[in-house]
């Protein structure tokens, strides 16, 4: 059973809870560290990474924090290697999954399988077979009662949580249309082949420039857009689209690495609402992370990190946030912690699964060209995780998709 029992049983206790960190890169090392400030009786005790340095970088960082005197990872709990993520859920009460999104499926059942509370970045996973096996996982672990709480940041931003429940509420009417925007630089170019060190393998090479292989990112509309995605789906109340089109490709030569520098999806919902979102990762660019919805009574908007604002059909400004701001990725963990400690953990498996599934939809419309179906996105075979992942093996890089050549499967 979970450490904290789910009938409350041992609710207000002051157990300590082991955190284990499986990912060590900055988001990683950032989530561990909230996850420490979101409970004064949470330990770090097991950390896990494929790359040495990048775990003892991880660990010094922490150590130099506020946290560190609750950073207690002893040298026999620093485990590296593709094997690594078990021995940390092994050793651990809850688990901080921060690794690249291609590991998320097999890392989150493995979790779920050992009882363990559980947050886990974004997206779920970077293919509809590893998406299928999320959502049976997360199935499992509502079961079981495991706290789920996953990386979908803005839902837990104080403002747009007001927003969003104005708009909900009905204040501009019937949404007919909502469009986001992640127009951006790179966010981590990839280094050509000539800077590969002596005696690295595919595998190594990959996962240390990771974000520009499909496998392992799901392309930049799943590692980094998803969350315009997920904010679309949040407008609507998690409803599924129907289909969608999109528009994708690379303009600015890459050095290497599959993956598309822009996209532009067509999601088209019930009763003729559409959903649209466009994202960019180039240099030199103007640069925009928005949200417009257009309701029959009004439209609402969200600027960036800016205060949303919600205005009538002649422009006038019926309501603004003027409540409290707060650190969204602190909150993540704060409610999660939370939660253990009252007996009735939080639960997200449902739309963080969905919210995956509708960046997944528009990816494959865009490498193929085609209308892609909510039933065809889900039922897609296209599996990208290497069978029999090893650390030395010869691993070639699938061609980058073409846009009416490249076939659904």
């Amino acid at each position: 059973m979970p450490l904290i029992s789910p009938k409350g049983a041992r609710a207000a206790n002051n157990e300590t809870i082991k955190v284990g960190l499986i990912g060590c890169g900055g988001r990683g090392t950032g989530a561990a560290r909230q996850a420490l400030n979101a409970d004064k009786n949470a330990q770090l005790t097991a950390m896990a990474d494929v790359f040495e340095d990048r775990l003892q970088r991880s660990h010094k960082t922490l150590k130099d924090q506020d946290v560190a005197d609750r950073v207690r990872v002893d040298s026999d709990h620093q485990f590296i290697g593709l094997d690594a993520y078990q021995k940390v859920i092994d050793s651990v009460d809850l688990v901080i999954l921060t690794t690249p999104p291609g590991f998320r499926p097999i890392q989150f059942e493995a979790a779920v399988e050992a009882n363990k509370h559980i947050f886990l970045e974004k997206p779920m996973a970077t293919d509809a077979p590893g998406l299928r096996k999320m959502i049976a996982a997360a199935e499992k672990a509502k079961e079981k009662e495991l706290a789920v709480v996953n990386g979908f940041c803005w839902r837990k931003n104080f403002a747009r949580r007001a927003f969003y429940e104005e708009i909900h509420n009905g204040i501009i009417g019937d949404i007919r249309a909502i469009y986001a925007t992640y127009y951006t630089g790179p966010v981590r170019p990839m280094p050509s082949a000539s800077e590969r060190p002596e005696g690295w393998s595919d595998v190594a090479w990959q996962l240390r420039h990771w974000i520009n292989f499909v496998w392992l990112s799901g392309d930049s509309i799943l590692e980094q857009a998803c969350h315009s995605v997920d904010k679309i789906a949040w407008g609507l109340q998690d409803q599924h689209p129907t289909k969608v089109v999109g528009v994708g490709g690379r303009q600015v030569p890459a050095k290497g690495g599959n993956i598309f520098d822009h996209f532009e999806v067509n999601y088209e919902f019930g009763n003729g609402v559409r959903g649209f979102m466009g994202s960019r990762q180039q240099s030199g660019c103007y640069n925009e992370n928005n949200d417009y919805i257009i309701g029959a009574e009004g439209t609402g908007y969200i600027e960036g990190w800016g205060v949303p604002y919600i205005n009538d059909l002649k422009g006038n400004t019926i309501w603004k946030y003027t409540g409290p701001r707060n650190d969204m990725y602190q909150t993540e963990h704060n409610e999660l912690f939370a939660s253990i400690r009252k007996g009735k953990p939080l639960w997200e498996g449902d739309w963080m699964c969905s919210s995956t599934l509708m960046a997944l939809m528009g990816r494959m419309a865009s490498y193929t060209g085609q209308e892609i179906t909510w039933d065809m996105a889900m039922n897609s075979e296209e599996n990208l995780y290497p069978e029999n992942l090893k650390w030395d093996m010869e691993h070639e890089v699938q061609p980058m998709a073409r846009p009416g050549k490249t076939e659904f499967v």
